[in-house]
């Protein structure tokens, strides 16, 4: 192995070895411990050390880092605490999750490192978001995501590369190449002869090192900083490299020819630099038994206090609270009485342009939102009253999007992403669920992101286009979903979603843009969000629904003014206004629950079920569910007259009225 100090001072060589030995021995320490039982689990990423460490090392200190489960090197060469890290891996309230997460998968901000998740590939897009977030401000500044050579056949991998490239933004995504995905050898991942050969097809730079000599990974990793600074270009930095354990301990080794360990031993990146460094002089046996003496002290002083940390005591209110970060959610009234006549469309598109002034780090973010105005035309005209830099046109990449607004987030950006329809968050959808969704909970970033929902049938779209699916996120922790029904709801709330901290996933009934009008506050204000309106007031029968279905209810009703109905608007389906829920099963006795989603698994079933535990003594009749059939949407304008909810409503409510 050949090194080249070339421009590196005597200190940085001696700082390199010392980060470099650091996981060396709290990975040697920590094999023994699991031998003993002592940890129940460990990803090994010995003989890989030299990428993480010299990757870190070469970048500035506030510089975001987004590693992965080989990557001990970054958060030791970051200086955390070992005790906390070691605490972080037991499981104890004193580490960085308070014990909500295993092993690498949490981050802390006060050390610019964005904790992983088990899928990998979504990493690189939070990348993006941070780079973007630094071109905005005009930062010299570049962020960094670590991906193994299996993560590279994920979606992910490309959709972040791609928008990196397309917008210009200065990201280092470098591979850690060892050969194997767990224990899928590369010649069954890929077929190019080097991975950084994908670069070009992304218009992108693309270069291989040996990642197993920590100078070279050193200053390669400063040059391609340097580049992606002044240039304004990501770069694919491939590192060969070998695994010398398991994918994780219990996985073992039996899938690697031995040849390969006795052939890798040799490339040994912590004894060859060892050996390069005593033979220059810089370091002698001694310097290196006080180095070794004083992180063994190091850790054990970390595992004394580690040990003697006491297991969690669970804290249910603490727990409940932590999933979303404090947000200041109270209704703000406009500030003069003046309201105009809008269209449902047109109160959106108020709504988002007032955030825009509001909050001049709001970025929007979508298909054709820019020059085009959106597929329904809510952003027309933004681009040439805010800029290209805050509305921005995306590749037709939902996960990337995504991830790249949770990197906005991370910078203190608020985000705000349109799917053209909703549909087509389902290639967006690890993003929102396993991203976006948990990470307050994992480890206190919040993710400030809207995400806009075109949803609903009645206009003859098909089944891509037409789908209900908001109960999708209705049972995920962490996420808040709003759908409003009017115009002036839905410029409240999607203003009350922007000014929340939270992920929030906004539905707008597509069949509504253009058919709904109402008088809307022409100054800014808020509605509360979790919050239900009470729509009329009866005896007879609550209907309890949301979007489209409160146009349904309120026309059935007109049309039967025999029958008393009481109806509430939920508006917010999480979080959801129990009381009000409560209050109108009080009034009637009576229940309907109407949703245009279909019946199996739709919210009506989860509201049926709290209504029967929590409201049996007020119920004069069973629950009835009113929903669309449970078959996909139809094209056909007959048949989707057919499929919606609607089409049996008349039905539903003689179903009641006979008990």
């Amino acid at each position: 192995m050949k090194f080249d100090r070339s421009g590196i001072s005597n200190g940085q060589l001696i700082q390199l070895y010392t980060e470099l030995l650091r996981p060396r021995m709290i990975e040697e320490k920590m094999l023994v411990l699991l031998r003993q039982g002592r940890i129940s689990k460990w990803f090994s990423g010995i003989g890989q050390e030299a990428i993480s460490v010299g990757a870190t090392l070469a970048l500035d200190n506030d510089e975001y880092v987004m590693p992965l489960h080989r990557n001990l090197g970054v958060f030791t060469a970051r200086r955390m605490p070992f005790d906390k890290l070691f605490m972080q891996w037991q499981g104890r309230k004193e580490g960085f999750s308070k014990g909500r997460e295993r092993s690498f998968h949490f981050g802390a901000n006060e050390y610019h490192i964005c904790g992983m998740i088990s899928h990998l590939g979504p990493q690189l897009a939070i990348a993006d978001g941070v780079a973007l977030a630094h071109k905005l401000k005009k930062e010299k500044k570049v962020s960094v995501a670590f991906s193994g050579d299996g993560g590279t056949s994920e979606g992910d991998f490309h959709e972040a590369l791609n928008v990196a490239a397309v917008w210009g933004l200065p990201v280092l995504f470098i591979i850690e190449n060892n050969g194997y995905g767990l224990s899928t050898p590369v010649n069954e991942q890929f077929i190019c002869k080097q991975l950084a050969d994908r670069a070009a097809g992304y218009g992108m730079k693309g270069i291989t090192i040996d990642g197993n000599n920590i100078l070279e990974v050193f200053r390669t990793i400063s040059e391609a900083r340097q580049y992606c600074i002044k240039e304004q270009k990501p770069i694919l930095i491939e590192c060969m490299t070998f695994r010398m354990r398991g994918h994780e301990e219990a996985s073992g080794v039996k899938y690697v020819p031995k040849e390969l360990f006795e052939e890798w031993a040799k490339k040994d990146p912590l004894a060859n630099y060892e050996q390069y460094l005593l033979q220059e002089g810089i370091i002698n046996d001694t310097f290196i038994a006080d180095t070794r003496g004083n992180i063994q002290k190091e850790i054990e002083d970390g595992l004394a206090v580690g040990f003697a940390a006491s297991p969690i005591v669970p804290d249910t209110e603490e727990e409940i609270l932590d999933v979303y970060a404090p947000s200041r959610n109270i209704a703000t009234p406009p500030a003069s009485r003046n309201t105009t006549e809008k269209k449902f469309i047109q109160a959106i598109s108020d709504g988002l342009s007032q955030c825009m002034e509001q909050f001049p780090n709001l970025v929007l973010m979508g298909q054709d939102i820019a020059e085009y105005g959106g597929a329904f035309k809510v952003t027309e005209g933004f681009v040439d009253k805010y800029g290209k830099d805050r509305v921005r046109n995306t590749p037709l990449c939902e996960s990337a999007i995504v991830g790249a607004a949770l990197g906005l987030s991370i910078k203190g950006y608020k985000a705000m992403m349109e799917m053209q329809f909703a549909d087509f968050v389902t290639v967006g959808f690890n993003q929102i669920i396993n991203n976006l969704a948990k990470i307050h909970y994992r480890w206190g970033q919040n993710a400030d992101v809207v995400v806009r929902m075109p949803t609903g049938g009645g206009v003859g779209a098909g089944p891509f286009h037409s789908q209900s699916n908001e109960a999708w996120f209705v049972k995920t922790p962490g996420l808040k979903v709003l759908y409003p029904s009017t115009p002036q709801d839905a410029k409240g709330l999607l203003i009350a979603a922007i000014e929340d901290p939270n992920p929030v996933i906004f539905f707008e009934h597509k069949a509504l843009y253009r058919s709904i009008s109402g008088q809307v506050p022409d100054d800014y204000y808020t509605i509360e969000i979790g919050k239900a309106r009470q729509v009329l007031a009866g005896t007879d029968i609550s209907i309890i629904t949301y979007g489209a279905g409160v146009h349904w209810a309120t026309d059935y009703a007109a049309s039967h003014p025999d029958i008393s109905f009481d109806i509430l608007d939920l508006r917010s389906l999480l979080p959801l206004d129990y009381d009000a829920i409560r209050d109108s099963v009080q009034r009637t006795g009576k229940v309907l629950l109407l949703h245009e989603d279909t019946l199996v698994g739709g919210i009506g079933g989860e509201l049926a079920a709290w209504i029967s535990e929590h409201c049996f003594q007020y119920l004069d009749a069973p629950i009835v569910r009113c929903a669309s059939l449970d078959t996909p949407v139809p094209f056909a304008i007959e048949l989707e007259q057919n499929f919606l909810a609607k089409n049996r409503l008349g039905d539903a409510v003689n179903k009641l009225m006979s008990f």
